[in-house]
């Protein structure tokens, strides 16, 4: 009997930057994180290519229209978590438009623009640590294996 294929869950976060501001939202009723700061994310639905993923992402979450090629992968994170394991692609927005719009009300109490070098105190973790990864130009990294003992 051959053992069945591991399989991992991937998500995608989009940084929205400007005028040294990263948009970022409060999580709430998700039963994740709830009342920390996150940015645009989401996960893979599945035969979604990453960065057609964060295109849909961005639009149900926040309203923003943003095309494949306006999209750079900046950071890559393999991340242990208590929900399980994840890849992470931390993709920078070149371009895009409208303004950014709270569209999921049920799932945000708050969006806003935040200071890049001052991030809130609430901020998930590995989202802080893959947001200095970007601004530092590190592409990969992990995140929550260090409790792991072989």
């Amino acid at each position: 009997m051959s053992k069945p294929w591991f399989q991992v869950n991937s998500a995608v976060y989009m940084l929205f930057i400007r005028n040294g501001k990263i948009l970022m939202l409060r999580r709430s009723n998700t039963g994740y994180e709830d009342g920390k700061l996150s940015l645009v994310a989401g996960k893979l639905d599945g035969n979604e290519e990453v960065k057609r993923a964060a295109v849909r992402e961005a639009e149900e979450e926040s309203g923003i229209k943003l095309s494949p090629e306006d999209l750079e992968v900046a950071c890559v994170m393999h991340r242990l978590s208590d929900k399980g394991e994840w890849i992470d692609f931390f993709l920078k927005v070149n371009r895009w438009e409208g303004e950014p719009v709270n569209k999921e009300p049920d799932k945000c109490s708050e969006m806003g623009w935040f200071p890049l070098d001052r991030l809130p105190d609430d901020t998930i973790p590995h989202v802080r640590k893959a947001i200095r990864n970007v601004l530092d130009g590190v592409f990969y990294d992990s995140y929550g294996w260090d409790e792991i003992v072989e």
